[in-house]
């Protein structure tokens, strides 16, 4: 296990701060460091499952990843030095899960992206209709539990029956999303992690 995933996983704040300062200083890619401390909230997750910690462990975790970001924010604010694009983000309609979406957005706007978040539980036609008021050339559909997937389907054929469907990349996110999903939706990729959506836009953003 990544020594960055373990101290989260463990809750141990010392060290988790000392070995983000000590890979920032050594260079490595700052969403790579996000992406290892994310990697630590699921086992966190996954042992309050198994009731190995308590609610006030869930508490403390995410204090903790909140000051990662702290740390992190002023060199990657440094790095987005001009709008890279515009993104329509928000959890489809019939989901009110938020950790995930919050957390793309963050590193989309830390990253250089003009990101417009409609929140959660959003209709189709919100999404195609933010879509023409900002121009924006990339939509994120977030949901975390499976009656999401309907929601998603419906938000592509929205976006095609008004005729703006080739004018924006789809892409879509959530713990349950996969290949197949991604196939039925009719979206253009799958976002399995934080830093796989930020991949996609900047790849889809002609890389800048």
């Amino acid at each position: 296990m990544d020594d960055i995933v373990k101290a989260v996983a463990d809750l141990d704040e010392d060290t988790i701060f000392r070995l983000v300062r000590e890979r920032m200083q050594k260079g490595e890619d700052l969403l790579q460091i996000i992406e290892r401390c994310r990697e630590g909230l699921d086992i966190v997750g996954k042992r309050f499952e198994a009731m190995e910690y308590f609610l006030s462990d869930l508490v403390l975790a995410a204090d903790i990843f909140q000051k990662i970001l702290d740390i992190v924010k002023p060199s990657m604010k440094e790095q987005a030095t001009r709008i890279k694009g515009k993104i329509v983000l928000g959890t489809v309609q019939g989901d009110i899960h938020d950790m995930g979406k919050n957390l793309v957005g963050m590193l989309l706007k830390l990253n250089g992206f003009e990101v417009y978040d409609l929140g959660v539980d959003v209709p189709p036609k919100s999404f195609v209709q933010k879509v023409k008021d900002t121009n924006a050339n990339i939509v994120a559909l977030s949901g975390l539990l499976t009656i999401a997937w309907d929601s998603m389907k419906k938000t592509v054929e929205e976006f095609k029956s008004s005729g703006l469907r080739n004018k924006v990349k789809i892409m879509i996110g959530g713990g349950m999303i996969n290949k197949t999903v991604e196939e039925y939706v009719g979206a253009d990729a799958t976002g399995k992690s934080t830093m796989d959506a930020v991949k996609l836009a900047m790849a889809w953003s002609g890389g800048k």
